[in-house]
């Protein structure tokens, strides 16, 4: 077993396919897949399942890749302090539903690092995607909520994928709006004077099930429901539309602007918002520091 064994599999992990990571890696198809199966052979297990998409980790993948990442991680460190000239990037994923605070504090985490050589990722994604992306390490920590609604499927995935839900808030249900929405002077808004208009929500692919989307109350019937894919073109159907989107209720100003704004909506749940990641994976400094951001911008 060799180090660079090691980071040719974290990096296949990263990728999810062979061909993504030997394009990165700079290195052949053929001499990836032969560094690989040699390590699989000398260890005895399989690392890698095939599908025709790709690869995947196997459970027994998952957890090498984990012990894999803390070896490299500590290399890369030791390399860092004796070898000057030797300069290695700092890599650190989040997946994350469409929150604002999620992105303040991945900006945070760059400004007070300043690492001059790094490879981020913020994915703002699906529900299901979020607890693939983490049990697979193409993340190393998600965010997303749990509700009365979902609890019960979501939690039954995060257990089975080797995760847990760490809860960093909990916030009543609110609704963002347009200022100039007709209703954008109301105390507290009812779903009856919701009706007739446009309900926004972030479309869940082949996992479209209420359990999986990101707004709560996703089993009520809506009159007007749109369903998109980023938040930018979310909050311009809210604005010109007259819509709404069920949220948190946690709004950042610098990222949304003065024309987005949050009101409280009348209901009895309530969003456990909270962060995802491996239980066999010892959390890097900067997956503590972003916990750390996230809950300053909360």
């Amino acid at each position: 077993m060799t180090l660079q064994q090691l980071r040719y599999v974290i990096e296949v992990a990263e990728k999810g396919s062979i061909s993504g990571a030997s394009k990165s890696l700079f290195i052949s198809q053929p001499s990836l897949t032969n560094a690989i199966k040699e390590l699989e052979k000398e260890i005895q297990i399989t690392i890698f399942l095939r599908t025709n998409k790709g690869v995947v980790l196997s459970n027994e993948g998952i957890e090498f890749v984990g012990y894999a990442r803390q070896i490299i991680e500590q290399t890369n460190l030791l390399e860092d302090k004796y070898i000057n000239y030797k300069k290695h990037k700092k890599r650190f994923a989040v997946s994350t539903q469409h929150y604002s605070f999620a992105v303040n504090a991945f900006v945070d985490v760059i400004k007070e690092f300043g690492y001059e050589n790094y490879d981020f990722t913020l994915r703002e994604t699906k529900t299901y995607n979020i607890i693939r992306d983490v049990s697979q390490l193409k993340a190393e920590l998600g965010i997303l909520y749990l509700s009365d609604e979902n609890e019960k499927i979501i939690s039954k995935l995060i257990y089975e994928n080797g995760l847990v839900f760490e809860e960093i808030v909990r916030a009543k249900p609110h609704i963002f709006i347009s200022a100039n929405h007709p209703l954008a002077k109301e105390e507290i808004i009812t779903f009856e004077q919701l009706k007739g208009y446009p309900c926004l929500q972030f479309e869940q692919g082949e996992y479209n099930s209420f359990h999986f989307f990101e707004e709560l109350y996703g089993s009520l019937e809506k009159e007007k429901a749109i369903n998109v894919r980023d938040r930018a073109t979310l909050f311009n159907l809210v604005i010109g539309l007259n819509g709404y989107t069920i949220s948190s209720g946690i709004i950042s100003k610098e990222l949304n602007g003065e024309n987005i704004i949050s009101k409280p909506l009348k209901a009895d749940d309530e969003m456990r918002i909270g962060i995802i990641y491996h239980k066999n994976i010892t959390l890097s400094n900067l997956a503590i520091e972003y916990m750390k951001a996230i809950k300053n911008h909360i």
